[in-house]
């Protein structure tokens, strides 16, 4: 029998869902309430006539929800695909949260060159994998003190000598006395797509995924 429940759709809260939203009623996903002042967590919608539902949720739990099956597709960062490493499929690049992932620290200690191979250094970020894996590519260990924000005060207490976190302006990093050190990679956010969900709902999903291309390559044009 064919599945009938509605099409489920996680999206991130905040920045993120502001930029997203001008592409989804480009593609026609019209939520049927205004999911940034609604305090709902899962609005009605529809597309093409046929039901939908979107999942307000926080940024870094938008994998999960697409990987466990709970959403069939969902906007997830480059940031949390790389951290999680969730099993979905990544059809598109919204090309929406451009900014990117940045080892930084107080501007004397990264003035004074990269730490040596075979030290050791303690590192604020929420990337913990990202982090070790790529202070471990230096030859650095690196001791990780997990924190979900405010990466940047963590230096300014003594309690980490670098953080890895997003960038976008720089601006925060100028006003605590922090600079770049290295950019690990670029950011943007993808779609994403439950692979059952492909499977079994292809003819749901892939024209919201081509809506949405067009959606994108207009904007781009524009």
């Amino acid at each position: 029998m064919p599945d009938t429940r509605p099409l489920t759709i996680a999206l991130s809260k905040g920045r993120i869902l502001e930029q997203t939203l001008p592409l989804l009623e480009a593609a026609g996903l019209t939520p049927h309430e205004d999911v940034q002042k609604t305090r709902k967590l899962m609005v009605d919608g529809d597309v093409d006539g046929k039901a939908v539902r979107f999942l307000i949720i926080r940024a870094a739990d938008v994998c999960t929800y697409v990987e466990q099956g709970a959403a069939d597709i969902g906007v997830a960062g480059r940031d949390s695909l790389l951290e999680y490493r969730p099993h979905v499929y990544e059809p598109l690049d919204l090309g929406i949260g451009r900014c990117r992932l940045c080892v930084c620290g107080p501007k004397a200690l990264v003035e004074a060159g990269p730490a040596e191979r075979g030290s050791r250094i303690r590192v604020a970020t929420k990337y913990d994998q990202l982090a070790i894996e790529y202070f471990q590519s230096q030859g650095v260990q690196a001791e990780i003190i997990h924190l979900y924000g405010s990466m940047e005060l963590a230096p300014l207490v003594g309690m980490a000598e670098r953080i890895v976190d997003l960038v976008e302006t720089g601006s925060t990093l100028k006003a605590n006395g922090l600079v770049e050190e290295i950019t690990l990679c670029d950011i943007s956010s993808r779609l994403i797509v439950n692979p059952a969900s492909f499977a079994t709902r292809k003819s749901q999903i892939q024209p919201i995924i081509e809506k949405l291309r067009l959606a994108v390559e207009v904007r781009d044009k524009g």
